[in-house]
């Protein structure tokens, strides 16, 4: 679980996570310990961190989720998505994306599994150098439902992301698990159809297609169908 997942269970869109309106791995601690790990107990439980967290020695909030009992970690929100002069002044005032690097490998060498956003060759194979198990192509806020973009990267700038990050780990890193997440992708059709492009990709990373679809869907059509009944007076 992850701060972008919160906001978008408060009818939020994902890019709330980005703003300064809280302390995302408060909220990624908090929803693991008294919502998710009371709860669930037969599969691995991801925490998404905020690896540049400059209030936090990241190496002990690592080890408390550990401790808390999470199975793995994952760099959401990232540094990955963030481009231009805002992106260029988090690297030079030293919260850029190779804190991430340095947490993810810390949290490998705890044997914790970890995941990772990438959204160029060049962070994929820094990832997979420090241990990564799961690099996950990134595409951008995802489209459809109520709060996705309406704009969302192109299918084949997607495919050549996917494809530029899969000719640089596939050969030198064989074990490493490659999925992808986000853009145009919202249906396990329009995952179908993106794996004829790429078929070296291992799987798909759901968020939104995954909590927030299926809720915005049924949610409604079961409300209605109550609706929709006859009375009998």
């Amino acid at each position: 679980t992850f701060n972008l997942a919160y906001y978008r269970m408060q009818g939020l869109s994902s890019m709330a996570g980005y703003l300064p309106i809280g302390d995302a791995n408060a909220i990624t601690l908090e929803l693991g310990e008294r919502s998710i790990l009371n709860v669930v107990k037969e599969c691995p439980v991801i925490a998404g961190v905020l690896g540049v967290d400059p209030t936090r020695d990241m190496k002990r909030f690592v080890d408390k989720l550990a401790d808390a009992g999470f199975d793995g970690i994952m760099n959401c929100p990232t540094i990955a998505l963030i481009d231009g002069k805002f992106r260029k002044d988090l690297e030079e005032t030293g919260m850029g994306y190779q804190l991430e690097i340095e947490v993810l490998g810390y949290a490998s060498r705890k044997g914790l599994w970890t995941k990772s956003f990438c959204t160029s060759p060049d962070e994929a194979i820094y990832m997979a150098n420090s241990g990564v198990d799961n690099i996950i192509v990134h595409f951008g806020n995802s489209s459809g439902g109520t709060i996705g973009s309406t704009s969302v990267m192109e299918r084949e700038e997607a495919v050549a992301r996917a494809a530029a990050i899969c000719d640089v780990v596939c050969e030198k890193y064989p074990d490493v698990i490659i999925t992808c997440h986000g853009g145009g992708i919202e249906t396990p059709e329009d995952f179908t159809a993106f794996l004829e492009s790429e078929p070296r990709l291992d799987g798909y990373v759901g968020g939104s297609s995954a909590e927030r679809f299926p809720v915005e869907e049924s949610v409604p059509k079961a409300t209605q169908g109550f609706k929709n009944v006859k009375l009998k007076k």
